[in-house]
């Protein structure tokens, strides 16, 4: 949702609104979201003329202009424009926890129930120590390309790297991924 030049400009502050047109929210007022550059809080979301954006919310927004903002909208998304309320909320969390390659017992053992979960509730069966081992053996390789390895669609070979994600042991590079610490940590130490 957000480019890299637009997160610099909210994790440094110079950019706290974005524009975007949606044929319904796709954001809503609360929400956090997390990106590459840490978690974006979600204030006010709220529909809005594009006509009424004024040079002051453009500039807020990342451009210069408000006609420089309504030609970007017109040539991205279809439905009404909404203005939201955006701002930089802290690290992502996973960051840390990803760089933690020690595990202690507990943790081993937090991890051993999660994926057990996630492997029982698959109706394709176990599958998390395989797709670990296969990021920790091809890092930086198209998630196109692994998906294939797998027989499996690419969104939902993206959607499994992503539960594991959550848990801090993958991360995203700019093409495909890979193991964090944390992810080679549990790999390698005993079950």
């Amino acid at each position: 949702m957000l480019s890299s030049r637009v997160l610099r400009g909210v994790v440094d502050g110079r950019i706290t609104l974005a524009f975007r047109r949606w044929a319904s929210p796709q954001a809503r007022t609360g929400s956090r979201m997390r990106t590459a550059a840490g978690v974006i809080a979600i204030g006010a979301v709220e529909a809005v003329e594009p006509e009424t954006i004024t040079d002051e919310q453009a500039r807020r927004a990342g451009f210069d202009t408000a006609a420089g903002l309504r030609s970007s909208l017109d040539k991205h998304g279809t439905g009404r424009v909404y203005r939201i309320e955006i701002g930089y909320a802290g690290p992502d969390p996973r960051v840390a926890l990803r760089e933690q390659a020690e595990l202690s017992a507990s943790e081993r053992a937090d991890l051993d129930r999660r994926l057990a979960r996630m492997d029982t509730s698959s109706p394709r069966g176990p599958w998390t120590r395989r797709m670990l081992e296969l990021l920790r053996d091809n890092p930086g390789v198209r998630a196109a390309e692994l998906a294939a390895t797998q027989n499996r669609p690419v969104a939902r070979f993206k959607s499994d790297v992503w539960k594991l994600k959550e848990l801090g042991l993958t991360e995203s590079l700019e093409v495909g991924y890979r193991l964090s610490p944390r992810g080679r940590g549990y790999l390698d130490s005993p079950t």
